[in-house]
């Protein structure tokens, strides 16, 4: 009377309900049976992505929400340093130069700042310096700016200043150390995006050498950047210099500090247990 039909779950598996007509006993019992099938489907269902969430889990090579958060935690840390980069990189207050009040004339001065890419000179009034500072400057007063690009990357000529001459070399090597960083920067946020969408937390070690190694070359950067500020006073000593590193260069040391922290964070995130578990256990045995 009733045509068979069968019920396919979501794992494939065949759950066919008994035929109606074989007797009163039988029909409460194909009832109860065709309901269980239903329940177990429905919960099949229900927990279909929590069982397998706990399949891949079990096989460490995957990850669990906990982690997946600590994760996230971690990767923020990692982009502010990224961004506290480029912001340093970007901007040309890395060290400021400054002549002597009275050096020039009684009512103007010159002071200048410099970066990676470009050097800006400024020519201030001596009446809106603070009176107790012998120097010109800050460069953040209103006066009249002068910004030009290096030639160290197109024509290889260095810049003058205050009739002092830049060593190109060195600030060619900061340049390069900091692009360098950038480069292990966003493979770095390459790797941790690709354990977040595959759950791999194996991606998890190659991210933290790359931020490890871009906070490092970060702060070697700014190294051979105040070197070169040296050689560049030590060139000449006809006008007398007072220099300063500028916010551009607290940016690049913070920045640096935070990439290495992201990166062991990353490598603590990446051993198999966490080294507390392992040293707790111990101190309570010897106690």
């Amino acid at each position: 009377m009733w045509s068979t039909f069968f019920v396919t779950d979501m794992e494939g598996r065949t759950v066919a309900p008994v035929a109606a007509g074989v007797g009163a006993g039988a029909a409460q019992g194909g009832a109860a049976q065709g309901a269980g099938g239903m329940a177990s489907l429905m919960s099949g269902r229900s927990t279909f992505g929590g069982n397998k969430r706990r399949r891949t889990t079990s096989t460490g090579n995957s990850m669990s929400e906990a982690q997946e958060g600590k994760i996230k935690l971690a990767f923020f840390v990692a982009i502010v340093g990224v961004v506290l980069t480029v912001l340093g990189v970007g901007t040309e207050f890395w060290v400021e130069l400054a002549a002597p009040k009275s050096f020039y004339n009684n009512q103007t001065c010159l002071t200048a700042h410099y970066g990676l890419w470009k050097g800006c000179t400024k020519t201030l009034w001596v009446a809106d310096i603070d009176p107790g500072r012998e120097s010109c400057g800050p460069a953040e007063l209103p006066g009249e700016s002068n910004c030009t690009y290096f030639k160290f990357f197109t024509t290889g000529e260095n810049a003058v200043m205050f009739q002092k001459t830049t060593q190109k070399n060195l600030n060619v090597a900061a340049a390069m150390l900091v692009m360098l960083s950038l480069f292990l920067m966003v493979m770095g946020a390459v790797c941790i995006t690709m354990s977040l969408s595959k759950e791999i937390i194996f991606f998890l070690k190659p991210a933290s050498i790359c931020f490890i190694l871009s906070g490092v070359l970060v702060l070697l950067s700014l190294m051979v950047f105040h070197q070169s500020v040296l050689a560049l006073l030590a060139s000449d000593h006809t006008v007398p210099l007072h220099h300063e590193l500028s916010w551009s260069v607290s940016c690049l040391g913070c920045a640096g500090a935070v990439l290495i922290v992201g990166g062991v964070l990353f490598l603590v995130l990446a051993l198999p247990c966490s080294p507390w578990r392992r040293c707790l256990p111990q101190k309570d045995s010897d106690s």
